[in-house]
């Protein structure tokens, strides 16, 4: 019989959004007391983080898990697993599964997979239209009573003003979030990679920023005639953010996400025809770049989501940007490369930086068992090395894809342990 006590101590602990050092007691799988000295059952577990954060399990309201439908890309396991080795112990998976969970039985049965199958916590989202075919929209009502977390066709735009709009009156009676992907096909030309001098170079179609602002614009304007909860998803554009800025200070229920590569890269970066840099939104200029961080510190952004897309190393091939597909990874790289690239640096805060991935994103999606750790909250824990730097290799990837730019970087914030309600379910393998 193992101890039902946990004692984590000499932290760094990020606790009711202050950053102490301090102790945690696990009992029962709840965070017991958080303090300093504590004392602890003589069977306790002890956990030594000296040097170390100890922060809430991250919260990610954008991660694609493939199944069912193309296993062979990813797994709920899979996928949950890669989530628990970044530090991620909620998520929100996306409706693009084959099939799609547009009826209350088949999202019954969608959230009964991901618990028997995922070591976190998977939130999962309706698709906003049947099928996601963005023709008819699916009994908000009814898919919520049957446990869906939010409303979403990501990987594709809703294409029509009067589909986005009945969809937003849904979600104004239900007090549901409608999580839109923000693109305008007739608007996209065929683009690969976003327009500009990078694109010309390479002799590749560009994707002009036009076809993510034009559609977010008729989006705001319905927000506004229905009242709905509207979020948009991977904002990567300037424009976009103004629009989303001059939103919020109309008082439109409007909230919105940014994906960590539109924080760390711009278009200029983009090696050759490596379609590891390929993702849709694409990689835009260095100025929507700083124009994101700076919406970020600012309040307009509200939250950081990975758009964590697993895809087979046949449909990424390094040399071809044109036929491969969007996408890249992101539950394993996005904190120790946020943590890198922004918090040594001092352009963010670690506390920002946790804000923005932990109750910031529950708080937004009213997930009130996640982002805190204060006495009487899950124990969902996450443990990371801020000190030693580390090299990011394709054999520690715990996702199916290993589709990501970021491979052979070196970071901090490596994750140690992950927890959830208690139970350790990753746990850094000491390599000699």
């Amino acid at each position: 019989m193992t101890s039902k006590q946990i004692l984590i101590k000499n932290g760094l602990v990020d606790a009711m959004e202050k950053l102490i050092h301090a102790d945690v007691l696990i009992d029962d799988g709840k965070i017991a007391a958080i303090g300093h000295d504590l004392a602890a059952s003589d069977d306790a577990k002890v956990i030594d983080a000296n040097n170390m954060l100890v922060a809430p399990g991250l919260v990610d309201v954008h991660v694609h898990y493939r199944e069912p439908g193309q296993t062979y890309k990813e797994t709920i396991r899979t996928g949950s697993m890669a989530a628990a080795h970044g530090g991620f112990t909620t998520v929100g998976a996306m409706a693009n599964v084959d099939p799609t969970p547009d009826t209350p039985a088949k999202m019954q049965a969608m959230i009964k997979r991901n618990a028997d199958e995922g070591v976190i916590r998977i939130k999962q989202y309706s698709p906003v239209t049947v099928n996601r075919a963005g023709e008819k929209v699916v009994d908000f009502a009814a898919q919520k009573q049957a446990g869906a977390f939010a409303f979403s066709d990501d990987g594709s735009g809703i294409q029509t003003a009067g589909v986005m709009y009945r969809a937003l009156q849904q979600a104004a009676t239900t007090d549901s979030i409608v999580a839109a992907h923000v693109e305008d096909n007739s608007l996209t030309f065929g683009g690969v990679i976003n327009a500009g001098k990078k694109a010309d170079e390479l002799g590749l179609p560009g994707k002009i920023s036009a076809s993510e602002t034009s559609q977010l614009a008729r989006d705001l304007i319905l927000c506004q005639a229905t009242g709905g909860h509207y979020h948009m998803c991977h904002v990567s554009t300037k424009e976009s953010l103004e629009l989303v800025r001059i939103a919020k200070e109309m008082g439109l229920n409007v909230t919105c996400e940014v994906a960590p590569h539109h924080l760390l890269l711009n278009d200029d970066e983009i090696v050759g025809c490596d379609s590891n840099y390929k993702m849709n939104p694409p990689l835009r200029h260095e100025d929507d770049r700083q124009a994101l961080i700076g919406g970020l510190l600012d309040g307009t952004i509200d939250m950081i989501a990975t758009d964590h897309a697993p895809h087979a190393a046949k449909e990424k091939p390094h040399d071809d940007l044109v036929y491969a597909a969007n996408g890249i990874t992101g539950s394993e790289t996005c904190f120790n490369k946020l943590y890198t690239e922004f918090v040594k640096p001092g352009i963010f805060r670690l506390s920002q930086l946790l804000h923005w991935l932990t109750d910031a994103p529950a708080d937004v999606f009213g997930i009130n068992d996640a982002g805190r750790l204060m006495p009487g909250s899950p124990a969902d824990v996450a443990i990371f090395d801020l000190q030693t730097p580390h090299v990011l290799t394709n054999d520690e990837y715990l996702s199916k894809g290993k589709n990501t730019p970021f491979t052979g970087d070196t970071v901090y914030g490596t994750t140690v342990m992950t927890m959830v309600g208690g139970q350790v379910v990753y746990q850094k393998e000491d390599r000699k």
